[in-house]
């Protein structure tokens, strides 16, 4: 009997000491360093204007046309030679691009 009255007396102390901490705990006043930079957050690429588009030096994007991979025989041979040549980005498309593509 005097075996349960020292364990309950000693859960009762474990709970007050787990529910009241001291005030001189280290671990609760523990001072975080600040001096490191905060992170910013990375831009993601929009993939498809990854896979279409390239970024040039002068700050334009180029692209290749559209239309000319399959079913060329009922084309004439100035369009399939047309649709071979680089399209350049518009001012208007560009300032788009600059937003999909961050890191270009």
């Amino acid at each position: 009997m005097s075996a349960l009255r020292t364990l309950f007396s000693n859960a009762s102390f474990l709970r007050q000491s787990i529910s009241q901490p001291s005030l001189y705990n280290s671990s609760l006043s523990r001072n975080f360093s600040v001096s490191t930079p905060l992170q910013k957050y990375k831009l993601k690429t929009h993939s498809g204007t990854r896979k279409r588009w390239t970024a040039l030096p002068n700050g334009l994007f180029k692209r290749g046309k559209v239309g000319k991979v399959h079913l060329n025989t009922h084309k004439a041979a100035s369009r399939v030679n047309r649709l071979c040549q680089t399209a350049y980005s518009l001012p208007a498309q560009t300032v788009t691009l600059k937003k999909l593509m961050p890191y270009a």
